[in-house]
C-alpha cells in the first residue's frame, strides 16, 4: 500500500455526520444539523420543473446564468440599498461552503494569516490549512458571543491576509450592529486585509431595528470583501446546493479563476427557476418574521426544560447551556441527549479551534411545529 501523508491529519467525520447517524439509529429527532424538516416553496419546484421541461438542462455560464445574477443584483440593490454589477461582480456557486472554500483557494498562500472569529462554522479552518495559510482563532464567549474589536486589532500582524466574519453568526445565533461593522472598518483602513464576508443567514434577523449589516452596506469594507450568500438557507433547499459570491471586479477575477476549474458552472434549470422565484421580493424578505414565530414557538415549547436557552437574535439555531443539568463536557452531553432522551444536539466546542467547552449545545429550530412540539416535550425531560 502506497505510504501518504495527510494535507488535513486533524480531519476526521465531522460532528454533523456522527450526530445524524446516532439520531437516526436511536430515532430521536434531528435537530443537530441545519436544515428544515418541511418543502421548499412548491412554486420554486414547479419552475424547476419547467425550466427542466424548456430544455434548460446544459451547461450554465461560467459566472452563473446573466438573467439570475442580474435578479441577484436587483435583489442586493433592495436590500443593502448598493449598485452591484452583474457581470463583473456576481458568480453563482454550487452552494455558499463552495464559494467559501474559493475565495479562501483564490487568496490564501502558505503563511499567510487568517482570523477566525471562534465558535465559526467548521469548513473555514481546513480550508485555511489545506493552503497553507495559519488559522489565527479569537475565542468568543456565551452568553453573547460579542467580538472584541481591540483584541481583533491586536492580532493583526504584517502576514494577516483575511477576517473571516459570519453574520448572523452559526452557531451562536449573534448579529453584529452597526458598531461592529464600523469597528472592522476602522482596523482594516489602510491595509491589504481581505474580508470574507459569510453571510447566508442574511434573512434571519429577527431584531428589524438593526436588520442584516451586510459589508456590502459599507464602502470601505466592500471594496476589500468577498460576500457569500446561500438560496439553500433562503428557500429551505439546503440540498440543492446553490449560492453566490459578491466581491469588487479585481477580487472577483481571482475568484473565477479558481471556481471555473473547481466546479466551471452550477445546475442550471434552478438557476432558472431561482431567476424567475426572485421577481416576487416577499418571497425572502419575509422570513425574518417566520423564522423569529418558529425561534418563539420552540423557547415555549422547551419552557419546562432545564436547558437555558441564551440569546437569538438570527438564524435557524439557539444556544443552550445546560450547567445546571451536569458538568460533563459537552460532546457526552450531546450524546446522551440523543440516546436518552431522544433529541439530537450538536456540542459547539467542536467549533472552537482549541475545544473550548462553556457546557453549550446547539438546537436547530428550523422545523415543522409539531416536531418543534415534540422536542419540547422531550426536553422537558431533561
Amino acid at each position: 500500500m502506497t505510504s501518504l501523508e495527510s494535507k488535513l491529519p486533524n480531519v476526521g467525520t465531522n460532528i454533523f455526520t456522527v450526530m445524524s447517524a446516532l439520531a437516526q439509529e436511536h430515532g430521536a429527532i434531528n435537530l443537530a444539523q441545519g436544515f428544515p424538516d418541511y418543502s421548499s416553496p412548491p412554486r420554486l419546484m414547479d419552475l424547476v420543473n419547467q425550466a427542466m421541461r424548456e430544455g434548460h438542462n446544459q451547461y450554465a455560464t461560467m459566472t452563473g446564468l446573466p438573467l439570475l445574477r442580474g435578479c441577484i443584483a436587483a435583489k442586493l440593490q433592495l436590500s443593502y440599498g448598493c449598485a452591484i454589477d452583474p457581470v463583473q461582480e456576481i458568480t453563482v456557486t454550487a452552494g455558499a461552503t463552495q464559494a467559501l472554500f474559493t475565495a479562501i483557494a483564490a487568496f490564501i498562500r502558505p503563511g499567510d494569516e487568517v482570523i477566525l472569529l471562534e465558535p465559526a462554522y467548521d469548513a473555514y479552518r481546513p480550508a485555511v490549512e489545506l493552503f497553507g495559510g495559519i488559522p489565527v482563532p479569537i475565542v468568543l464567549k456565551p452568553p453573547h458571543y460579542a467580538v472584541d474589536w481591540d483584541e481583533v486589532a491586536a492580532r493583526i500582524t504584517p502576514r494577516t491576509r483575511m477576517i473571516a466574519i459570519n453574520t448572523p453568526h452559526n452557531p451562536t445565533g449573534a448579529v453584529f450592529r452597526p458598531a461592529d461593522m464600523e469597528a472592522l472598518q476602522r482596523i482594516t483602513a489602510g491595509t491589504d486585509i481581505l474580508i470574507l464576508s459569510d453571510e447566508v443567514y442574511e434573512h434571519l434577523v429577527f431584531d428589524d431595528a438593526i436588520g442584516h449589516q451586510s459589508a456590502l452596506r459599507y464602502p470601505a469594507l466592500r471594496e476589500r470583501s468577498l460576500a457569500i450568500y446561500s438560496f439553500g438557507k433562503t428557500f429551505h433547499n439546503t440540498g440543492w446546493k446553490i449560492g453566490y459570491c459578491v466581491a469588487s471586479p479585481n477580487l472577483m477575477a481571482e475568484f473565477r479563476k479558481v471556481h471555473q476549474f473547481n466546479v466551471f458552472s452550477v445546475n442550471t434549470p434552478m438557476q432558472h427557476a431561482l431567476a424567475a422565484f426572485l421577481e416576487n421580493p416577499q418571497e425572502y424578505l419575509s422570513l425574518s418574521s417566520f423564522y423569529r414565530q418558529k425561534r418563539d414557538y420552540f423557547l415555549q415549547a422547551m419552557q419546562r426544560s432545564r436547558l437555558k436557552p441564551l440569546p437569538c437574535s438570527g438564524t435557524y439555531f439557539v444556544l443552550c447551556d445546560y450547567s445546571a443539568i451536569s458538568d460533563e463536557p459537552d460532546t457526552a452531553f450531546a450524546r446522551r441527549m440523543t440516546t436518552e432522551y431522544g433529541v439530537a444536539a450538536i456540542p459547539v466546542s467542536v467549533f472552537y479551534s482549541d475545544g473550548y467547552d462553556a457546557r453549550v449545545v446547539r438546537l436547530c429550530f428550523a422545523k415543522r411545529e409539531e416536531t418543534l412540539a415534540r422536542a419540547g416535550e422531550l426536553l422537558g425531560r431533561v
